[in-house]
């Protein structure tokens, strides 16, 4: 059974074991083990249920540490990690040749981000090598933004939750990957596009890969909960066309009436994009646990952190 605690020491122990641990980050909470550690990547991948050929993301303390795990970083990289390291951001560079081909899916590039996360940072700076963590959930399932989800997910599976508080961003990292030194989008996520393009120019949009992802969070179905989920853009009408069923509602900020609607989720009364971003997985574990036939979530305006949040929702709903 799993222990919760702010503990970093308890965390390095495990951690020290080839073990895996809940690991706190700002976007969401990963499932964490030393990457040169054979066992412990084995152990991720076996918990999790992840399929090998979906890389992991490993996380670093410090953007000096980066040559250790990468080679040929094209400059716009490096203005990109200076702009947005610690934070939300993954890069995609080639790897050096002593990282694991278990990370990378058998691919010469790896994902790296330093999170901007004090708990994540303290118990990196800690230990003699950076950690791979993918989102502490089963595959294809909710990303968790708090110890308590781990838990939920795996209290049999591991042994130590390393407890950070609820994440701050609470989707994932954005993920920018580069082809003749020019930037391209991965995945939408707590760093939005517009942002990116002031740094580095027109981002140029891959589209989603099935079979052989050379990035987390590109699979059509993720992000999923159990219950139905139903994206739209005309949310009376598509609450008056399942009136029968218990519905359980996630708008941006307005309040829904209606007496089909058995329990309503506001992302953010104030109308405001991060606080959204931030509630989000939340508020789909929260309705996912309810006895309700179906989510129906209203699509966000497609700009800034909106396209990120309609990008899990419609991965959610796939």
């Amino acid at each position: 059974m799993s222990i919760i605690s702010n503990d970093i020491n308890k965390a390095i122990e495990v951690l020290l074991q080839d073990e895996v641990i809940g690991f706190p980050t700002e976007t969401v909470y990963g499932l964490a083990g030393n990457i040169f550690s054979e066992k412990a990547i084995d152990k991720i991948y076996s918990i999790k249920k992840r399929p090998s050929f979906n890389p992991l993301i490993v996380h670093l303390h410090s953007v000096h540490k980066l040559s250790a795990i990468a080679k040929n970083i094209p400059d716009i990289a490096t203005e990109l990690a200076k702009k947005f390291w610690p934070g939300p951001l993954t890069l995609i560079l080639e790897k050096q040749e002593n990282i694991s081909c278990k990370i990378t899916a058998n691919k010469n590039t790896v994902a790296v981000r330093i999170p901007n996360h004090p708990k994540a940072l303290s118990l990196l700076q800690k230990i003699p090598f950076p950690l791979a963590a993918p989102s502490a959930n089963p595959f294809k399932s909710v990303s968790p933004t708090s110890a308590q989800h781990v838990y939920h997910y795996f209290k049999n599976d591991i042994s130590f939750i390393l407890d950070g508080g609820n994440c701050e961003s609470g989707i994932e990292s954005t993920i920018i990957g580069f082809k003749n030194e020019k930037p391209l989008l991965y995945r939408h996520g707590a760093v939005s596009i517009e942002s990116i393009e002031k740094i580095a120019g027109k981002v140029s949009i891959i589209t989603n890969n099935e079979t052989n992802p050379d990035a987390p969070g590109m699979l059509l179905k993720h992000y999923s909960p159990k219950t139905k989920l139903i994206l739209t853009e005309n949310i009376f009408e598509t609450i008056e066309n399942n009136r029968h069923q218990k519905i359980g509602l996630i708008t941006f900020y307005k309040e829904i009436i209606s007496s089909s609607v058995q329990h309503q989720i506001i992302l953010s009364k104030n109308k405001n994009l991060e606080e959204a971003a931030r509630n989000l997985f939340a508020a789909l574990i929260e309705l996912d646990e309810m006895n309700i036939d179906m989510i129906i979530a209203e699509r966000f305006p497609e700009e800034s952190l909106g396209r990120s949040i309609n990008d899990r929702l419609t991965r959610a709903a796939f």
